[in-house]
């Protein structure tokens, strides 16, 4: 398999061994274009069984994958890089040949593009690139409306965000049209009956490259409300005034986790996976509003 460079692949590694760090930054790639972080958790006093393994994760799972990596090298010796961006832009990067070893997405949507397995028609270019056999669904998150502390415009749910918008008097961020959780959006705009087109010519929409610039967006009040996961809220201590059903967004918000192909770290990755499965990667997901699905 054709193996992307360091530079191409744009991630900053953070990897840290019995508490000593070490950062390096590369410079972003990806259709986004955005740099990516990605972090090592550190094996106290665990045996180290010289395995390490690259995790590609949705940007939304940053704080519950990172908090319990660190258990789980200290079980198995078995270090864990993460790699977060949107699932578009990991998508495409596995795609591209970058050296990773499972792939968890924010949406179905993507997974399905790399798995020949996939019945839903999304897998439009033929590629077999993760084991269908290790595919399962580990996460349910909730898309959300999120205001800046104070709240100043006075926004209290998706029908305020229609009125708002259709008068031109707000600035709403969402994520691009690549991005699970932009995806989302457009289906919540469609639902509510406006057209994203004419209210970004108009101003009164911005775009994030993955759900944490969106967040951030919020975060500074950049913008007066936009679309995010629970989770990410919950993470940034933003204020949800709102949550779309499963009718807006077209469905249940799922995150599918698998192995990808070519893997170097077979027993590792599966022994991985297993880990989510259970109590303590359980507890790190609860606490920041997933709903656990595959727990043992």
């Amino acid at each position: 398999m054709k193996r992307l460079t360091l530079k191409r692949l744009g991630a900053t590694v953070v990897s840290g061994i019995a508490a000593i760090g070490m950062a390096a930054a590369l410079a972003g790639c990806g259709g986004s274009g955005n740099t990516m972080a990605a972090t090592t958790a550190a094996a106290s006093g665990s045996a180290d069984s010289g395995e390490k393994i690259q995790v590609f994760a949705a940007a939304s799972l940053t704080e519950s994958l990172q908090k319990s990596a660190e258990e789980f090298t200290k079980e198995t010796g078995i270090e864990v890089a993460f790699n977060f961006d949107s699932s578009g832009t990991l998508k495409t990067q596995i795609q591209e040949g970058a050296e990773a070893d499972v792939f968890i997405s924010a949406g179905q949507k993507q997974m399905n593009q790399l798995d020949a397995a996939d019945t839903k028609g999304q897998n439009t270019e033929g590629l077999d690139l993760i084991e269908s056999d290790t595919r399962f669904d580990i996460l349910e998150n909730e898309v959300t409306l999120v205001v800046p502390a104070g709240n100043p415009k006075g926004i209290k749910s998706f029908d305020d965000l229609k009125a708002h918008l259709k008068a031109g008097d707000i600035k709403m961020a969402m994520g691009n049209s690549d991005v699970p959780v932009g995806q989302y959006t457009q289906k919540i705009l469609q639902y509510l009956g406006l057209d994203e087109a004419t209210l970004a010519s108009s101003g009164v929409i911005t775009y994030g490259s993955n759900v944490k610039e969106v967040t951030t967006q919020v975060s500074e009040a950049a913008v007066d409300c936009g679309v995010v996961y629970r989770t990410d809220a919950v993470s940034s201590g933003l204020e949800v005034v709102d949550a779309a059903n499963s009718d807006m967004t077209g469905g249940k918000v799922v995150y599918p986790a698998a192995v990808v192909k070519g893997t170097k770290h077979e027993d590792a990755v599966k022994k991985y996976l297993e880990f989510l499965k259970g109590d303590t990667a359980t507890k790190a997901f609860e606490e920041v509003g997933f709903k656990a699905l595959a727990k043992e």
